[in-house]
């Protein structure tokens, strides 16, 4: 599930969106300097996103495992997206996932109108 380096990547089947390399202009529209930022070490972490969240990652390196219906993860098959330094990535509310981080993750973060809390280890 590698996207090409310069497109963007929407997987509906997760609703997942990672936008590859975006453009300065882009970022700044965003505004991406004032969100927080979120560090995590290299690790699993199993989450769940109360509002929708786009994050921008410096650095690092992850591969997100949703959960399907019923609960289970996805991390035994090959169902995950990945993502890492200087993507732009959109998770759906409500989604849960795990985060499989291979390389230490430091990343600006927004959540959209209905909360401002990060999401739920």
């Amino acid at each position: 599930m590698e996207p090409s380096q310069n497109q963007s990547k929407v997987d509906e089947s997760m609703g997942i969106i990672v936008e590859k390399n975006p453009s300065k202009s882009r970022l700044a529209e965003l505004g991406i300097t004032s969100w927080p930022k979120w560090a995590c070490a290299a690790g699993k972490y199993k989450l769940r996103y109360d509002a929708e969240e786009t994050c921008y990652l410096v650095k690092g390196k992850v591969r997100a495992y949703p959960k399907r219906k019923g609960g289970q993860s996805t991390e035994s098959t090959t169902s995950y997206v990945e993502f890492g330094a200087g993507d732009l990535v959109t998770f759906p509310q409500g989604l849960s996932c795990t985060w499989d981080v291979s390389l230490a993750v430091d990343k600006f973060y927004t959540f959209h109108p209905s909360s401002s809390s990060p999401p739920h280890p």
